[in-house]
């Protein structure tokens, strides 16, 4: 009886409650939705976490090239400019070993990556999607700009 009731309190946690982490301010925020083009030919890249009510107790890091971007809840967005004409590495936590997906970076690019939250066999686990440019825009439209940094784990 009592594993079903862990399972139940588990389970139950992991669909609701809600994760808090540092937010930027909302000036701050607004002038990143005008998705204007990145400064001196960079590309920037948005990683964003819809505002779902699945996983939303659990906070997950994100890194760009292994350089700490933030820890994500439901309802976020990140930008950070990288350097054109090369490969970038978006990474997450999971469960087990960091999930990762490589963008080819283009000048003057903007480019969006959806972490999602799925269940995992002890604890929830993160995966990331890149989204086409008018899906990414929709989304992080409807999100707020959490302050980078203050990741959890050690890469």
């Amino acid at each position: 009886m009592n594993k079903i009731l862990l399972a139940i309190v588990l389970a139950a946690s992991f669909l609701t409650g809600c994760a808090s982490v540092p937010m930027e301010s909302s000036n701050k925020s607004d002038q990143l939705k005008r998705f204007e083009s990145p400064s001196n030919g960079s590309s920037g890249i948005y990683v964003f976490r819809k505002d779902s009510v699945v996983g939303a107790a659990l906070k997950k890091d994100v890194w760009i090239d292994k350089k700490c971007i933030g820890e994500t809840a439901k309802g976020i967005f990140f930008y950070h400019e990288v350097n054109a004409n090369q490969d970038h590495t978006v990474s997450t936590e999971s469960e087990f070993s960091p999930n990762d997906l490589v963008i080819k970076a283009k000048p003057g690019e903007l480019y969006f990556v959806e972490q999602y939250i799925k269940m995992g066999a002890f604890v929830g686990g993160a995966g990331l999607t890149q989204t086409d440019k008018e899906n990414g825009k929709s989304e992080v439209s409807k999100l707020q700009l959490a302050k980078m940094g203050n990741c959890s784990a050690v890469r």
